[in-house]
């Protein structure tokens, strides 16, 4: 039976894809961005997350992990996700509940069941699944045979991804699916490369190659302070944007929505101090793509 990991199957999402949607968030992603509003979708890994608002500091955690990777003083745990087994004995015996594993081993049969409850509002509304993460191109047997299961139904199939894949693995992953809602961080690969730990470079051209099969692509930027929301870098994006022949692109607000979830991996949340964007305040960025012939939307 194949299995993957997933963190989360969301119903009655608007906001990836056409209509209504079901997305699969896959757990595992090759780049590492610090604004990442699922900072939990990064590690492949289950791991155990910390809630320190339930946590009573009782520390029987801390005495019931048999590998030792947990540790603290007083109401601050650290878990060392990498000495972590995840055998989520710390899990079941707090007795604040305030430990959770993210991410479990599901079964296409599993998700697809999930995926089917909602078939009559994917038709209604020319909806579907959407599958995303994480990186879904980094389980693509996985994600291939997810895509098989759904056309067999003849549902609609997205993917949101990054895009950065070895060309076979792009490739092959992509064919299945109906629609790439594809990411876009940085026009400059210096600064992709500072902001998600990986050059930009495959990901255009994985781009490209996708919008000249005739694939239904539509880049996404999420629109970040202080480091792709200049109007420099509204020109800068749109000449990538020209160069892979991509007529369109949605623009995507900066939110604080995942900020908690740093704090429950014990990581440092390096946007804490930025307000959110909203539309009004992207309208002279905006502005700048539909200057250049392309169609710019939220």
């Amino acid at each position: 039976m194949e299995t993957g990991i997933i963190f989360n199957i969301q119903k009655f999402s608007l906001h990836d894809g056409p209509g209504i949607r079901t997305v699969v968030f896959f757990k595992g992603c090759p780049l590492k961005c610090s604004w990442c509003a699922n900072p939990e979708s990064q590690n492949s890994k289950i791991q155990i997350l910390w809630d320190r608002e339930k946590c009573t500091g009782c520390q029987v955690c801390i005495a019931n992990c048999p590998f030792g990777a947990i540790t603290g003083k007083e109401k601050n745990i650290l878990i060392n996700h990498a000495m972590c087994k995840q055998c989520q004995s710390c899990v079941s015996g707090c007795p604040a509940q305030a430990l959770k594993a993210e991410g479990e081993i599901r079964s296409i049969s599993e998700i697809l069941k999930v995926c089917l409850q909602d078939e009559d509002f994917y038709k209604e509304s020319g909806g579907g699944v959407t599958l995303s993460g994480g990186e879904p191109l980094m389980h693509p047997d996985f994600a291939i045979s997810l895509l098989k299961a759904l056309k067999e139904h003849q549902i609609h199939t997205a993917i949101e991804t990054t895009g950065y894949a070895a060309p076979e693995i792009f490739d092959r992953v992509t064919e299945k699916a109906d629609l790439l809602l594809f990411d876009m961080k940085h026009w400059k690969e210096e600064k992709h490369l500072e902001g998600t730990g990986v050059s930009n470079r495959p990901i255009l051209e994985n781009m490209k190659r996708a919008i000249a099969s005739g694939k239904k692509v539509l880049p996404r930027l999420p629109v970040i302070p202080e480091y792709n929301n200049s109007l420099e870098d509204a020109k800068g994006f749109s000449e990538r944007l020209k160069e892979v022949d991509a007529k369109e692109i949605q623009l995507l607000p900066f939110h604080q929505f995942g900020e908690r979830k740093y704090d429950m991996l014990n990581r440092e949340y390096k946007y804490t101090d930025f307000p959110a964007l909203h539309e009004k305040d992207l309208e002279a960025f905006r502005q700048i793509f539909l200057q250049a012939g392309i169609h710019a939307f939220f």
